[in-house]
């Protein structure tokens, strides 16, 4: 696995480096092809905390956490946990999937504002990839998101997957 750290308000040094470098490689049983996978690790401070911010893009998935801790080395145990977490937690889904189509898997082994003004805070380009509801859930999940926009393959249309309140999924799609 290629590892790209870098640091914001912080220097990555060589024990920082070291220690992901070594804790990212546990996540190579799951995945095929390991030695073709970047990771993107962002660490961060904010007065006395430090979060650190971990992305696999794979080709059909990506895989995404990002935890903030008092301790650098914290922040990267338990963004990792999470991450093998959703690997494990979604196993069922992704074989299924991957009876369907090639996948990079082997398993073999927005903070809430308490403002009365309503303006946007952030905004991201996303690429709309066309997939089905259940692999568009799938996504959603491994990403640890609340809702995931996709193009419906069956319908050629971009939809919604969201999580409901009482549990389960909805869609929303466009005319």
């Amino acid at each position: 696995m290629q590892i790209l750290i870098r640091g914001s308000k912080v220097e990555i040094t060589d024990a920082m480096r070291d220690y992901v470098e070594e804790k990212l490689k546990k996540l190579d049983k799951y995945l095929e092809n390991s030695d073709n996978v970047k990771a993107n690790v962002l660490v961060k401070i904010e007065g006395h905390k430090q979060t650190v911010e971990i992305t696999i893009p794979l080709k059909n998935f990506i895989i995404r956490s990002e935890e903030t801790q008092d301790d650098f080395y914290a922040s990267v145990d338990k963004a990792l946990d999470v991450m093998e977490r959703q690997i494990r937690k979604n196993k069922t889904r992704i074989k299924a999937k991957a009876n369907k189509t090639k996948m990079d898997f082997a398993f073999d082994e927005v903070e809430e504002e308490n403002n009365k003004e309503e303006t946007i805070i952030k905004h991201k380009m996303v690429e709309v990839k066309p997939m089905d509801a259940e692999e568009a859930v799938l996504q959603m999940e491994l990403l640890g998101h609340q809702f995931y926009l996709f193009r419906n393959v069956s319908t050629d249309k971009e939809a919604v997957v969201y999580k409901r309140k009482n549990g389960g999924y909805g869609v929303i799609e466009a005319e």
